[in-house]
């Protein structure tokens, strides 16, 4: 089952060299967990609801231990420092849906565990 790493990012007004040595050097961290960018900062963001301050990123992995493997590789936690002393944000991984998955079994899933309480 894919999982994703999601970032919403507050990038300054300016970018500091720092980050954009993170930029170059991020997918060569990628690449041995099979890591790839679905959304890379999106520019166009059109916000239907609530506030969104900053970008967004979005990586995709084939599973969540191979997103956990990356986030702590030593590759990865060389370059992360570039990021983080410039740059704040929110960082999760999570785990996306299998094939054939059905929001209707989850409402119901959901509305029994409410009836047994």
């Amino acid at each position: 089952m894919p999982a994703y790493g999601i970032a919403r990012l507050r990038p300054p007004e300016e970018l500091h060299e720092d980050v954009l040595t993170y930029i170059e050097r991020i997918q060569e961290t990628l690449d041995p967990f099979g890591g790839r960018f679905l959304v890379h900062g999106a520019p166009e963001q059109e916000v239907l609801e609530g506030d969104w301050p900053g970008t967004l990123v979005v990586i995709v992995f084939p599973s969540l231990a191979e997103a956990r493997a990356w986030y702590a590789s030593p590759a990865y936690r060389e370059i992360l420092p570039l990021r983080t002393r410039h740059m704040g944000g929110d960082v999760l991984l999570v785990d996306g849906v299998g094939p054939g998955y059905e929001p209707a079994a989850t409402a119901a899933a959901l509305r029994a565990a409410r009836s047994a309480e």
